[in-house]
């Protein structure tokens, strides 16, 4: 079946977003489609705001914050990530079916439902391939579900089409899902557009959601619009995150779980 404009625009901006930079003919070859539809993408993107022409192709609009790969943000901040996936994961009740979201403090949340070994019947359906991987080593404990999708090697996540086609067949108790802003109005955002719609649809497919971000997510805004933070039952975060996103929270709904740094003899990652 014929791929569909929106959705070849869609993957042509992720291309744009994840080099800086792509040329017209490149575009076109991982597109497969012609330079001269590449051409017209470009420019109903670019009248979209979301990436600026130049000679022979595009890039990402200037001040317009990079996405880095999933193994760099693991390594930055990576005591708080663990902190706050051990809280979460916490959270999560034996026989319980839950969606996992991809990124750096999912993974670390999958890390720790992973040491937990008091659960032995939880279903985790992840649009992450590093996520799946990770929890691997509970299987058979853990019935572990990969969505599918398009691959987007920054995050090893799984996104449209195809991702949000099965989470609109699911109903799972619980999401777990990550983000790189929470706005002071309680808007969650997303740096990539692909990966916010994923996500969106995970909130849609849970009976309960919760949010983790540390302290750095408070206060930004991104392209990506996830919810907000009434669409969360709770955020867990840092110290920092609290002092910050404490009030949005409060207005929202939404209760917080502040996750202490753990002890200098915890497992490193």
């Amino acid at each position: 079946m014929e791929e569909l404009p929106a959705a070849r625009r869609e993957r042509l901006a992720a291309l744009v977003a994840a080099d800086g930079f792509v040329r017209v003919a490149d575009a076109a070859a991982r597109l497969g489609v012609s330079e001269v539809t590449v051409r017209g993408d470009l420019g109903r993107l670019e009248a979209d705001g979301r990436l600026r022409r130049v000679h022979g192709g595009a890039m990402t609009l200037r001040g317009e914050r990079r996405e880095t790969r999933v193994e760099a943000s693991a390594r930055r901040d990576a005591a708080v990530k663990r902190a706050i996936g051990r809280e979460a994961a916490a959270l999560v009740p034996d026989g319980a079916s839950i969606l996992l979201d991809v990124g750096s403090t999912c993974l670390a949340v999958a890390d720790e439902l992973v040491a937990r070994d008091d659960l032995s019947e939880l279903v985790v359906v992840t649009n992450g391939l590093g996520i799946a991987l990770a929890l691997e080593p509970a299987v058979p404990r853990f019935t572990v579900i990969v969505t599918g999708g398009t691959l987007r090697p920054l995050q090893h996540s799984l996104v449209d089409p195809i991702a949000s086609r099965t989470l609109a067949g699911l109903h799972v108790d619980l999401a777990i899902i990550g983000c790189n802003g929470v706005a002071d109005d309680g808007a969650v955002t997303n740096l990539n557009l692909p990966e916010a719609e994923v996500k969106a649809a995970m909130l849609a497919a849970a009976g309960s959601a919760i949010l983790v971000a540390d302290g750095s997510k408070a206060g930004a805004r991104h392209l990506g619009r996830i919810g907000s933070l009434a669409d969360f039952a709770t955020l867990v975060t840092d110290r920092s995150g609290a002092e910050r996103m404490t009030r949005a929270a409060a207005d929202a709904g939404c209760a917080i779980r502040v996750a202490d740094r753990p002890r200098p003899d915890a497992r490193a990652t």
